[in-house]
Formats: structure tokens, C-alpha cells, sequence
């Protein structure tokens, strides 16, 4: 995977996340059941219809239909460039929610101050994948690494990782300046 940002000197990646598989699965779900079947049932009634009606049933239907393939589209799309990159310097979030949309953010990791795993629901649970909220004391405040599989793991990764750079920088609890 291609890293969305250029490496600090001396800064290597430790671990690199997507969105767990059955986050983009239930996504798919819910446009299918919101976009595609709604495009069958104007298909169905589309056939049971006559003369103008007919033509405008099929019409709505093929516009439905478009509509919801590109939210599917881009559902697969962001699932596939959506990525969060833990180096042993900094937190990097990339987003993208098209071609034409890419933000990255960053966070030293001498900087995350609280973190917290989310899991809420039964499929999250069966298939350990959640939320980790990283509050940091920089400008962006609060990361949210979305649907990620291990959560907990990724965890333990940010963790150790920021009490490495904090051993680093000679960062002692309690102490001004850090």
C-alpha cells in the first residue's frame, strides 16, 4: 500500500490500518437495501405499468439505479483509500472521499494524550473490529481511526510507540515544556 505522505528523517512505519472488511460489507448492505432494492421494485412495477406511466416508472427506476451505483461506488472507494499510518514519529490519518478530495492529518505521538476503543453492536463484537479515539494536545484534537480490525492492538501499537518517543525527547510526567 502506498504511503499517502513522504517519511520524517529517520521516521518508519509500525503499522499500517484499514477499515476491518466487514465494516465495508455492512456499508454495501445498506446501500443495497437503500439504493439497489428500491431499483427493483420500480423495475417490477415499471412491467405491471401502461403507456406514459410505464415510461416514467422506468425512468425514475434507471435514475434510482445510477444514483445508487455510484454510492456504492464510492462506499468501495473509500473504503480502499481510507488509511491510517502509525509511525514510530507520528499518528497520519488519510482520507479520501473522491478523486478530487484528499486530506491528510498528523499527529506526533509524544502528543496523544487519551485513547479509547469503541465497539458497539453485534458485528463489531464477533469480528473485533471498533473505533480508537486518539485525543492529542495538537491542533486537531481527536482521531478517529474508523472500523478497524484489532482495535485493542492498534492500541497497544500507538501506546508503545508514544512512550518511545516521550523516552526519546527525555519527556518526564509532570515536567513543563512537554
Amino acid at each position: 500500500m502506498k504511503l499517502p505522505i513522504e517519511l520524517q528523517k529517520e521516521e518508519k512505519v509500525v503499522e499500517m490500518v484499514q477499515r476491518h472488511i466487514v465494516y465495508l460489507l455492512k456499508n454495501l448492505a445498506g446501500v443495497f437495501f437503500g439504493g439497489v432494492f428500491p431499483f427493483i421494485v420500480l423495475l417490477i412495477i415499471a412491467s405491471q405499468a401502461n403507456g406514459a406511466v410505464q415510461s416514467v416508472v422506468t425512468l425514475m427506476a434507471v435514475v434510482w439505479g445510477i444514483g445508487s451505483l455510484g454510492v456504492l461506488y464510492f462506499t468501495w472507494y473509500r473504503y480502499q483509500n481510507d488509511i491510517w499510518v502509525v509511525t514510530n514519529q507520528r499518528l497520519i490519518d488519510s482520507t479520501k472521499k473522491n478523486p478530487f478530495h484528499h486530506q491528510v492529518s498528523s499527529a506526533d505521538l509524544v502528543n496523544v494524550e487519551d485513547m479509547t476503543i469503541i465497539k458497539s453492536g453485534v458485528l463489531p463484537t464477533m469480528f473485533n473490529y471498533g473505533d480508537l479515539r486518539c485525543q492529542t494536545a495538537g491542533a486537531q484534537g481527536t482521531f478517529v481511526l474508523y472500523g478497524i480490525p484489532d482495535p485493542s492492538k492498534i492500541l497497544e501499537v500507538v501506546d508503545a510507540g508514544r512512550d518511545a518517543a516521550r523516552r526519546e525527547l527525555g519527556y518526564r510526567p509532570g515536567a513543563m515544556g512537554l
